[in-house]
């Protein structure tokens, strides 16, 4: 009996185990996928402009999309069913906070209807405008609206949340050029991703390695005339895996260029900023310093006239 109980414990927490080990997996392959999708946008907008025809601003899209309706809770009507909700409407309520924001103006669209369509208008205006991190980290930080529109596990309630704030911050340094009068608005089907362009095999020097051998093998096997000097392709592979290397470290020099030059363009912005605001505390000060002395002006007036008026009475 006592070993019955045990396997049916061991059976219950494998029960419990496997949907939290299926959520973070997913969790997990939804971020991973995100970050290899702002790198492949990053690098294409090195030699072409992103617009609504990219192959790749449509993968993240809907990776985004997919991210922030990760355990979304449903919107319950008044005849206690629980009805599907779009990521739309939380973000028009997470994000009010944002200076100057886009929220009223997707919200007043005439020819965008849907929620879900909204929302994906939203990521398109967040783009263009280079705000889409501020958005999410605005979001973000508004903790107890997240908590009322997510159940526990979502992404953005997880240690991944401020991953996705980080990454989507390159994402500033692309112009992006966007119609919001498409197809891409349509929000009658839901957005899926196409992995095939990150799930690319490489494959290792060991690998490489193990297979000159068995090619030598079986060369040596086949015909005693043959010799193994005469196998070509591995040089040719070395060949081309150091182009590839060359081609990465020279996209990525482009792309640290480009990250160099918004920072710069950032902290410059930052810098007037800060000089204004000096400024006006400078003018604050100077304005508070002449109330106080009117103030103190007036004051002696006043007494002086009550002092007169004691001494006519």
């Amino acid at each position: 009996m006592a070993s019955l109980n045990l396997g049916g414990l061991n059976v219950s927490a494998r029960r419990k185990t496997v949907p939290s080990r299926n959520a973070a997996v997913e969790r997990r392959n939804l971020i991973t996928v995100c970050r290899f999708s702002v790198k492949t946008l990053i690098d294409r907008s090195c030699f072409e402009t992103i617009d609504d025809s990219s192959p790749e601003f449509h993968n993240f899209a809907a990776i985004l999309e997919q991210i922030l309706t990760n355990r979304l809770k449903g919107q319950i009507t008044w005849f206690g069913y629980e009805s599907p909700r779009s990521f739309w409407d939380y973000i028009k309520v997470a994000c009010r906070k944002v200076a100057y924001n886009c929220i009223c103006s997707i919200e007043n669209m005439e020819n965008v209807g849907s929620s879900r369509a909204k929302g994906r208008a939203w990521i398109r205006v967040a783009l263009m405008e280079k705000h889409l991190s501020e958005y999410i980290s605005t979001a973000l930080r508004d903790f107890k609206t997240t908590r009322r529109f997510y159940e526990d596990g979502a992404i953005v309630l997880g240690e991944e949340a401020n991953m996705l704030a980080g990454m989507l911050l390159g994402l500033n340094a692309i112009d992006f050029s966007f119609c919001l009068k498409g197809e891409g608005l349509d929000g009658n089907y839901p957005a899926v991703i196409d992995y095939t362009p990150y799930l690319k095999f490489t494959q290792s020097s060991d690998s490489i390695s193990s297979d000159e051998e068995e090619l030598r093998t079986l060369g040596s096997s086949g015909s005693e005339g043959s010799t193994p000097e005469h196998i070509g392709p591995p040089i040719i592979m070395d060949e081309n895996s150091w182009y590839n290397k060359c081609k990465r470290v020279e996209q990525k020099y482009r792309l640290t260029l480009e990250q160099k030059g918004y920072l710069e363009e950032l902290v410059r912005l930052r810098e007037n900023q800060l000089a204004e605001s000096v400024s006006q505390n400078k003018l604050l000060l100077q304005r508070i310093e002449d109330m106080d002395l009117a103030h103190k002006m007036e004051k002696e007036q006043l007494e002086y006239i009550i002092v007169e008026l004691q001494d006519q009475l």
